[in-house]
């Protein structure tokens, strides 16, 4: 069951303005990757459906946040149908996130109040997502889409929240180029997370990574 409610939820999503996508098969590498982002002042964490076995993994990591990273809220990614959904809300998920726009997942999440951000590729998708109870909807991917895009979608429908996944990356030019067009927040994934980091348990690199994101966005945030 989800710890945190749908406002919390949202809202931390706007407060930080990142939320991290990761997927490792070994507990242990996630345990620390997930520490090491908290470290990083990182408040919710994507956890992606990519591999066999994924929901054991997921589930560890919510047991292992909530027992030692008081404050981080858990959630779901690359999830496409309504059975995967139920399932990992079961174990703890707080938000769904897919890449893909599937309505029928949104019920499965409405019922119990828990956030869905579907992937949408075009003003019409993000409508009929709105339409289904997402509050936050997905741009994906983003390095296809664009700012502009975000910017454009906002003019007619000001009131939309948006998350940009796919090319963001820890760098002022890329953050500002989003949070300027409207973005509510992004989730950012392998750019966040070197592979040669990973391999050599640098877990205070990604540490740094995820203070000086979080330090681009606030000030991106204040002018």
């Amino acid at each position: 069951m989800a710890k945190y409610n749908k406002l919390q939820v949202i809202q931390t999503f706007r407060d930080t303005g990142i939320v991290p996508v990761f997927y490792n098969a070994d507990i242990e590498v996630s345990k620390n990757v997930v520490r090491a982002c908290y470290e990083g002042g990182i408040r919710a964490f994507e956890f992606t459906n990519r591999g066999d076995f994924a929901q054991e993994v997921f589930a560890e990591l919510v047991k292992f946040a909530g027992s030692e990273l008081p404050g981080m809220i858990m959630g779901v990614g690359s999830v496409v149908d309504p059975a995967t959904a139920a399932l990992y809300i079961q174990l703890g998920a707080n938000f769904v996130v897919g890449p893909v726009f599937n309505p029928a997942v949104a019920p499965v999440c409405n019922r119990r109040l828990i956030p869905y951000s579907p992937g949408c590729g075009s003003v019409s998708e993000v409508s009929a997502a709105q339409e289904a109870g997402c509050d936050v909807c997905k741009v994906f991917p983003g390095d296809v889409l664009g700012p502009a895009f975000v910017k454009d979608l906002r003019g007619p429908m000001p009131w939309s929240q948006i998350m940009v996944t796919g090319g963001v990356k820890p760098e002022k030019s890329n953050l500002e180029a989003w949070f300027k067009a409207g973005a509510t927040c992004v989730g950012m994934g392998s750019n966040l997370f070197p592979k040669d980091a990973i391999a050599a348990k640098d877990w205070a690199r990604i540490t740094a990574l995820c203070k000086e994101a979080l330090e681009i966005v606030r000030q991106v945030k204040q002018q």
